[in-house]
């Protein structure tokens, strides 16, 4: 009965009405403690422009994978204000998983067979493609063929750097713990470039004091489903956020969020919005 009761519960997510706490959730789920106890604990980065970035000023958690999040949070709890947001960086997200520092980790997450073996992944939110970014007066870059011998920054724990390892050859891999810090790297000629998913090296180099001196390459060289990860074997909570992100990208809200975050740097949403499930 109780396998019955959460099927329903998720079978509930893909009606107009969604899964707020009218419908109720099955007992001792995911879902459940997290309306009982009234906050949702979301890990994300906090140094991502357009994904998750944190005001120095202001202290506001901004940016698509943040409004996903918020989301999230006001279908659990009613307000998209009962929400927590705890700083994780590409190497750390399997850990708050598994040690339950958090309820779900949104954070530009690539969905890959080596992490499924560790958490759970709901379906695709979002496709990004892994590009570079480079100095716009440097001339010498304009694909990955050619970094042979030139110094590429990208983040520990990060599919980027397992491609750049993988997939491209010649290159020297810089890794560090967050794409901060390649962006005074690279204009600095510490690095030759920075490598990963194009819409976040098009948050950092809109953030910075002065976007001219950097270019985006622009030739994409890999597909980034991104997915958020929870504790492994949820699968009634995984249900459940499927239901929500197949009712967002339905009902206009993955638009809205698309449009007031990524979409304000000009991109469009045509390669970046999973298709209809």
């Amino acid at each position: 009965m109780t396998r019955i009761r959460a099927l329903l519960a998720a079978l509930l997510c893909l009606l107009p009405a969604g899964c707020g706490q009218e419908e109720g959730f099955p007992e001792g789920s995911t879902m459940a403690r997290i309306r009982d106890r009234g906050v949702l604990i979301v890990g994300i980065k906090f140094d991502q422009p357009m994904f998750g970035y944190k005001d120095p000023a202001t202290g506001r958690i901004s940016g698509f994978d943040a409004e996903m999040a918020r989301l999230v949070a006001k279908d659990l709890t009613g307000s998209e204000r009962n929400i927590r947001f705890v700083e994780t960086v590409s190497r750390e997200r399997e850990n708050f998983i598994s040690g339950q520092v958090v309820d779900l980790v949104i954070a530009t997450y690539s969905i890959t067979r080596a992490r499924s073996q560790l958490v759970s992944f709901t379906d695709p939110y979002y496709n990004a493609g892994q590009d570079l970014l480079v100095r716009a007066a440097d001339t010498r870059i304009n694909g990955v063929e050619d970094l042979a011998g030139k110094t590429v920054c990208t983040a520990k724990g990060s599919t980027s750097a397992d491609r750049m390892h993988n997939e491209v050859s010649g290159e020297i891999l810089a890794v560090v713990d967050g794409y901060s810090e390649c962006v005074p790297a690279l204009l600095a000629g510490r690095v030759d470039a920075i490598s990963t998913d194009d819409t976040i090296l098009l948050g950092l180099r809109d953030q910075h004091a002065n976007p001219s001196a950097l270019r985006l390459v622009g030739k994409p060289f890999g597909k980034e489903p991104y997915g958020m990860g929870i504790r492994k074997q949820d699968t009634v909570f995984r249900d459940y956020l499927n239901g929500l992100i197949a009712r967002w990208l339905a009902d206009g809200q993955w638009d809205r969020a698309y449009r007031d975050t990524i979409g304000v740097s000009g991109a469009t949403s045509d390669e970046s919005k999973p298709a209809h499930r």
